[in-house]
């Protein structure tokens, strides 16, 4: 077997960056799992021939197939797209706000969206059922407590960039889940939430999005960003 050279390597580790970097594309439009992903940018790293690189992509859809929504997804998710610093989101006089208010989902669904006032301290139990909190339209108070409680069930809170948030619960048999958004910042003296609790065969989540996004756009667009990112710390930018 001959040795390659060293004109030979470079192409080859050309060839497998450009690999990488669709897989990395594929997976910000969401064609392959995590776990797909992950298995692939390995045997990227692993094989020795080109034609073993281009197995990897072969039963990809190629770049020109891809949704157009994928393409704005990507652009959306550009560094200088969203603001570093969220905009201060709308606060509530204190005199508006109640002390505490409650939310139950048995059997069924309950939950807050559109535009609301929270109340300071919020208790939110989905027992074999949903709760649903909606913080992006809210007129927030200064500070929100949430104490979510998810037995056989689950507990979706979602927030808007621009909103401190600090979490912290147990996961017995289900899962206690924060996912932040990394494009911007809360502003200096931004209103914050509290999420504490219990999920017990249950699932408590909480996620930050725009308002009008979806899980899985927001998601897209982290990906992209994630993707961006990794692109400017290679070139060196």
């Amino acid at each position: 077997m001959s040795e390659t050279t060293p004109r030979q390597g470079a192409q080859l580790q050309s060839l497998r960056q450009r690999t990488i970097d669709q897989l990395c594309e594929r997976f910000a439009d969401d064609l392959i799992s995590v776990g797909e992903f992950e298995r692939r940018v390995d045997q990227a790293h692993r094989v020795e021939t080109a034609a073993e690189l281009d197995a990897l992509l072969a039963d990809l859809p190629s770049a020109s197939n891809l949704p157009a929504r994928a393409d704005q997804a990507a652009r959306l998710a550009t560094p200088g797209s969203f603001p570093s610093v969220a905009p201060f989101p709308e606060t509530a006089h204190p005199t508006a706000v109640k002390e505490r208010d409650f939310m139950l989902g048995f059997w069924g669904g309950s939950g807050r969206k559109g535009r609301w006032t929270p109340a300071r301290k919020c208790l939110a139990i989905a027992t074999m059922g949903g709760v649903e909190l909606d913080f992006r339209d809210a007129v927030l108070p200064e500070h929100t407590e949430i104490t979510a409680i998810a037995i056989m069930g689950g507990v979706e809170i979602i927030v808007p960039p621009g909103v401190v948030v600090d979490t912290g619960g147990l996961a017995i048999m289900g899962g206690f889940e924060h996912e932040g958004d990394s494009a911007t910042q809360p502003p200096p003296g931004a209103p914050s939430i509290t999420v504490k609790g219990l999920a017990l065969m249950g699932g408590v989540s909480i996620e930050t999005r725009f308002p009008g996004e979806s899980a899985r756009d927001a998601r897209r667009r982290n990906r992209a960003l994630l993707k961006a990112r990794r692109r400017q710390l290679s070139s060196g930018d």
